[in-house]
This record gives C-alpha cells, structure tokens and sequence, in this order.
C-alpha cells in the first residue's frame, strides 16, 4: 500500500500534475526547450508510488495529456486533422505515460529499484519503437526530436539511432525518482541505481564530445532558395513562366555569390514534361548542380512528386520520386521504390520532404556512401524547425550532410554531426541562403546494425515485465 494520508496526496498529485503538465508543454511539440524534456517526467514519476495506483495514473494521464495540448493549434488549426485524430494524437502518448508511472510504481514498492529505474525507458522507447513500424508517419513525435539543440546528447543517435536518445531522457528522471524514494535500497543499491544513470550519460556526453570535434574531408558551396507564392503552377501557364524567371534571377545571385549546389522546394511547378529547359540551360551556364522539386504529370496514370537534378553538364536530369507520402494532402501521386545518387564526387543522393521522417530513407542512402543529402520539402509553418531537425536526424545517425529547402518552413545546411551551418525562414515570405558545408566520409554503427538498441530495449522490457510479476509465496 502506498505511504501518505489521502488528505496529503491530494495537493501533491495535483502539484506534480502541474509541473509535469508545464514541462510536457514547454519540453515538447514544435519548439521544445529541449532541458525541460529530461524533467518532464519526474514530478508524476515522484509521485507514484506515494499515492495509491488510481491516483498515480489519473496524474501521469492528465500530466501528459495537458501537456500535449501544446500541439492543438498545430495538428487541427495548422494541419486541419479532425477533431478525433486530434485526440488520439494526445491521448496515445498520456496513456503510455500512465503505463509508464503504473510500471514504475509496481517495480518501486516491490523493492526492484534498478528495475524500476529502468522501466520507465525501456516501455517508452518499446511503444515508440512499434508505433514507427506501423505508424504513416514514421518517427514523427518521437521526443528524441526535442534534444537537436543538445549536440553532444544527439550524437548517440549514430550509434543507437533516436531510440538511445529517448532511453536517456526517460532514464534519468526515473533513476531520480527511484533514489527519492525513502523505502529504495540501502547505501550499495542506491550507488548502483545512480551508476545506471550517470554512466550512459556520462558516455554519452564524453562520445559525443569527441564525435564533434572531427574535421570535415571537403567542403561544398551550397546555396537554398523558396519564393512563396504562387503555389504549384503549372510550367506551361503565365504563373508558371514568372515564377521561373524569379528562380532564375535568385538561382544567377546564389551563383555569383559562389554556389555550386542549389536546392529549391517541393513541387515548386508542374510540369508533363521530362525536363524543364530553362533550369538546365541555367545549371550548364553557372557550372552548378540544380535540384528542384516538381510536381511531374508526364504519365497520366502516374503523377509524381519528383526532385529533378539538373547537372553541370547539360544533360537529361536525374530524378527521384517521393517515397513516403502525406496521407490525406498526397493521394494523387504514386510513391517511388528506389533511391538516387549522382555520379561524381562528393557522393549525392536526393530525398523529398516527408521521406526524412522514416528511418529507411537515412539507412538505404548509407549503403550507398552517402555524403550529402539534397532534399526538397513543404512544411506547414508552424512546424519549420521540428521538421527540419527530424531530417537532420537522419543524418546524424546515417552519416550525411544535409541541404532541405522548404517551402513555408526553413532553409537548412546541416553536417553529418547535425551542426547547423546556415539557416533561413521562409515561413510565409520569400528566403535565400548560401553556405559552406562540411562534408565527411561518415560510416555509423546505426547505418550498419540498424535498430539494434530497439530490439535489445524489447528484451529489457520483456525482463522488467516478468520482474513485476506478483511473487509466488512458498508455504
């Protein structure tokens, strides 16, 4: 049974609610403080095992799910999902929060305090991990993304991917919470719990440390550019022949500010034909490689939401087609099967948009030797920085640099290390950059073994679980 008066457990459920609530809000969504994210779950984790069971998860449900309100505006004002979407994009993560406190809670009063110290990670990152198997999302609201302005914590990513990232964040807190706890183990078990938390950490911020400091093998001169409006016109169309002559003209100032790789948005124009004269004609004069996103009709049975690369050379394109597509804003195109990379050196490949938030997309360009990364996109505003972290991400635990031009969102130039060297906003209004961008010969444990702290998180958990078992009592 759990220590305190029912009189007591009132204002302190509700105080923990609160902080927690506040953290959740602040740590989390679209422009997280990415500190607040490791204290988030310590006020409920405090909790629980203070206040009876039902109290516990009532707290850690309306903790995460106030919390989660932070992104309301976002998914039905901003994105437009009904309202029951809404809901279920909140209430799912509260509910794995209260299953989260609930474990740890059973774990800590049964005297299992690493057990408890650790299940918290472990059930986190378990349902994180099965949710980008089946979700059309990917990896989207994994709170890994909070922490892309801690650079030494986002490191881990290349050897564990994101799922070490999420361990850590869950971890600490927990280890806290269990050390708080009066009835925890004496002197020798409590050294071990803080060794279970200070020791990854700790490893963590030395490997990362280290990891930042490499040198870069090359450079490359790039420049991003997104003009507004109008949206998508067709090539062939009065609004279509302005809004090139304006990528021109911007595309002629990156050059002679020294570009030699240029990227502009996703879909920027539709087209049915397999070329578009004008852009190659302008990547043959300025000896430059020119990546655009376009929306091709040339297949009446197929239309695509492409990325052309017009080379130095003058000749035909190379293309690729967007893989992953937005259900619901996207039912017209057919997903591309397979990946692109131009000849040459330093080794480029071309993504759209959405693909960087799947893991499949940063692992198949790994195989290829991947250096840098173009990538047209479209966000939704609101989300420029969150969608452009989730991309660099990817090149974190694949070992790229990357270049996304979004269209109402950023103008990103990332390295392999997740380093943003120049960034611009074109959220609602026009944007240009142009940068110098490090480029390494980058081959990470995650590129080559994949999901494997996921899988060992699964086995962990599969342990914690039996551990929280009732035990049997011999007569």
């Amino acid at each position: 049974m759990a220590s305190g008066s029912d009189r007591r457990a009132v204002p302190a459920g509700l105080a923990a609610t609160a902080s927690s609530a506040l953290c959740w809000w602040f740590g989390s969504g679209v422009h997280p403080l990415w500190w607040l994210a490791w204290i988030a779950p310590l006020p409920v984790l405090w909790l629980a095992p203070r206040v009876r069971a039902h109290r516990a998860a009532l707290a850690a449900f309306a903790a995460y799910a106030l919390g989660g309100c932070n992104q309301w505006h976002y998914l039905h004002g901003v994105i437009g999902l009904p309202l029951p979407f809404v809901l279920q994009a909140i209430a799912g993560p509260a509910l794995v929060f209260m299953l989260v406190a609930l474990l740890h809670r059973r774990l800590l009063l049964g005297g299992r305090t690493i057990a408890a110290a650790l299940a918290p990670a472990a059930l986190w990152v378990a349902v994180e991990y099965a949710s980008s198997q089946v979700s059309p999302h990917g990896t989207f609201g994994n709170i890994a993304y909070s922490q892309m302005d801690a650079l030494p914590v986002v490191q881990l990513a290349a050897a564990t991917g994101l799922w070490g990232v999420s361990f850590l964040l869950l971890l600490l807190p927990a280890a806290l919470a269990t050390l708080a706890w009066p009835s925890a183990s004496p002197r020798p078990g409590r050294a071990a719990v803080l060794a279970v938390a200070l020791v990854p950490l700790a490893a963590t911020l030395l490997y990362g440390g280290l990891r930042l400091q490499a040198p870069a093998d090359t450079t490359l001169r790039i420049g991003l550019a997104s003009i507004e409006q109008p949206i998508r016109p067709a090539l062939d169309t009065a609004d279509g022949q302005a809004l090139q002559a304006r990528y021109v003209q911007v595309i002629d100032a990156l050059a002679q500010q020294g570009a030699r790789t240029v990227v502009i948005p996703e879909t920027s124009f539709a087209t049915a034909d397999a070329t578009v004269p004008a852009f190659a004609q302008l990547a043959n004069r300025h000896d430059l490689l020119l990546d655009a996103g376009i929306d091709a009709r040339g297949d009446p049975h197929a239309e695509r939401n492409m990325a052309m690369a017009f080379p130095p050379d003058g000749a035909a394109p190379q293309v690729y087609s967007k893989h992953h597509l937005i259900p619901g804003f996207e039912h017209q195109y057919t997903p591309g099967d397979s990946y692109t990379v131009l000849a040459g050196s330093p080794r480029i490949g071309l993504a759209i948009c959405k693909d960087m938030d799947f893991h499949d997309t940063g692992r198949a360009y790994a195989r290829r030797d991947t250096q840098l990364l173009l990538v047209p996109a479209w966000d939704f505003g609101i989300d420029g920085w969150l969608h452009s972290r989730m991309a660099i991400m990817r090149g974190v635990e694949s070992g790229f640099a990357i270049a996304r031009a979004a269209r109402d969102g950023r103008l990103t130039l990332s390295d392999d290390r997740g380093r943003v060297l120049a960034e611009a906003s074109s959220e609602q209004h026009d944007a240009a950059l142009v940068g110098d961008l490090p480029l390494r010969t980058t081959h990470t444990l995650y590129a080559r073994w994949g999901d494997w702290f996921a899988w060992l998180d699964l086995a962990l958990l599969i342990v914690l679980l039996c551990a929280a078992l009732p035990r049997r009592h011999r007569d």
